[in-house]
């Protein structure tokens, strides 16, 4: 099949048009050593795909997944875009309760999971069947999928069906359901493999989750488009990564991920030396981290910006100038632009909401449609909640979530500008800003701090001095309070939400 004769949505069919010539080469090898190739990656998901069939799910039904992170698993996500089902992921740290929604919530018609999880989801799965997947590769959907045709006869999907339901974090409400159409992750995934020029060559170290769109969509569907090899790992491990960098040419990691290598003696120059391209995303990648990463290794860490509802929107240059805090201007095909409340675009340099247009923005929440029609501009664009400015270059400088707002004293704070300020303070690790309620200013600003190992006796007083020389009154911290660790979502985005719950009488 050539990619000419591929559907523009297509996704499984861009998929094989890229890797068809290259079935004998390794697709997956494990830490253990065990590999598979793309002959494997396509009769296997075949496999998966009739049993899946087999069971009753058919085109535009989802399928959810709570299992650990296995080659099994990324074979079982190509299966349902075979069949025309809609894959929905889920963490495996999701509680019964959790599940219980996300399962009420998309009428799942089958379910994978852990085995040790089976009992659990058959008190909530209704009459959906459940099949079992170990991150050791086994359970019923190995056992039954077995013997089964290791061809599928799968009609090519449209551009406009559903591939995924990804939810969100819910941490200002219920999560919603991000659907994601085969066109917008197809061409999410041309772009990326062209912008950060991946090849056949290339050995990607993949030690993300992959329920999650940095470790599912941009990792894996880079791989998959350029026919390249992952190296993966079942999680992040800064020792068992160390160990990989010098067989791999580009990783993929959430800001985490490079500071505990910053903390691995074996992280130098030499255990890099055959890597080109080192990626950022999920979180914001502090300056400090840039620049201590660039100083140890040589390489300077690409920095980019996706959600869960977008895909990727935004890249630092391959070849240019990647900028410390920013996360570079928008990709090709993408349209961004800053806007106030109210919708009026804003100058450039001028901070405010970031919206965006593109074939990569997902079609609308699942079965929310006046939020979907809510969080559309007219003239398509979505906006994102993040708030941002964009400079004179064209590249896009996140500021924070319009959420995390700040209003002291009738004054906007956004608490990124003072999280900056407080990172550059010698002795600080790590801040995070929230505002908490003030029964004179309406809210306060305070700062929950990391110190850093070589100045453990950091004190408060030295950080609000510090800051108060760089920002106005109203900005600077009430009160700092030191940390042995941020509360953080599986993806290392810090959870303010916990540390506005957490000192939210501080003032009462």
């Amino acid at each position: 099949m050539s990619e000419s004769s591929v559907s523009s949505g297509d996704l499984y069919g861009l998929f094989r048009s890229r890797f068809a010539r290259f079935l004998d080469r390794a697709a997956i090898v494990c830490e253990d050593g065990l590999t598979h190739n793309y002959g494997d990656l396509d009769a296997i998901s075949a496999r998966y795909a009739n049993l899946l069939r087999q069971i009753g799910v058919a085109r535009g039904d989802r399928v959810a997944v709570q299992v650990e992170k296995s080659p099994e698993a990324v074979f079982l996500y190509l299966a349902t875009l075979r069949l025309g089902g809609v894959y929905v992921p889920l963490n495996p740290a999701y509680t019964p309760a959790e599940l219980g929604y996300f399962v009420a919530d998309a009428e799942p018609r089958a379910i994978v999971c852990r085995p040790e999880d089976e009992t659990i989801l058959r008190e909530i799965s209704g009459d959906a069947p459940i099949l079992t997947l170990s991150a050791a590769g086994e359970g019923s959907l190995i056992e039954r999928s077995a013997g089964l045709p290791s061809d599928f006869p799968s009609a090519p999907a449209g551009a406009e069906d559903l591939a995924a339901i990804l939810y969100t974090s819910g941490t200002t409400g219920r999560s919603k359901g991000a659907m994601l159409t085969h066109a917008n992750l197809a061409a999410n995934g041309r772009t990326l493999q062209e912008l950060w020029a991946f090849t056949s060559d290339d050995v990607l170290l993949h030690a993300l989750p992959l329920f999650h769109a940095h470790g599912l969509f941009v990792a894996l569907h880079c791989t998959l488009v350029a026919a390249a090899r992952m190296l993966f790992l079942p999680r992040f491990d800064a020792d068992a990564v160390v160990r990989l960098l010098p067989h791999a040419t580009v990783m993929m990691g959430v800001p985490t991920f490079y500071t505990r290598l910053l903390a691995n003696p074996g992280l130098t120059r030499e255990a890099c030396a055959q890597i080109r391209l080192f990626i950022s995303g999920s979180a914001p990648l502090l300056a400090e981290t840039h620049h201590r990463f660039r100083e140890r290794t040589g390489h300077a860490i690409l920095e980019r910006y996706g959600m869960t509802e977008t895909g990727m929107n935004c890249s630092n240059p391959l070849h240019g100038e990647r900028l410390p805090g920013s996360v570079g201007p928008p990709l090709p095909g993408v349209e961004v632009r800053v806007a106030d409340a109210q919708g009026n675009l804003l100058e450039s340099g001028e901070t405010g909401v970031l919206e965006v247009r593109g074939p990569n923005v997902f079609r609308g929440y699942w079965r929310m449609p006046e939020k979907t029609r809510a969080e559309f501009r007219a003239d398509g664009y979505f906006v994102t909640g993040d708030v941002a400015r964009i400079d004179a270059g064209g590249y896009v400088h996140l500021v924070g979530r319009a959420r995390d707002l700040i209003i002291s004293g009738g004054l906007n704070v956004y608490p990124k500008e003072i999280e900056d300020v407080l990172d550059g303070i010698e002795g600080v690790a790590e801040s995070s800003v929230v505002g908490v309620p003030h029964p004179d200013f309406g809210e306060a600003v305070i700062a929950v701090v990391l110190r850093s190992a070589d100045h453990p006796g950091l004190t408060e007083r030295a950080v609000v001095t510090a800051a108060r020389q760089r920002l106005a009154a109203y900005k600077t911290p009430k009160r700092v309070f030191f940390i042995d660790a941020l509360p953080r979502n599986a993806m290392g985005k810090v959870q303010k939400n916990a540390l506005q719950e957490r000192y939210r009488a501080l003032f009462d």
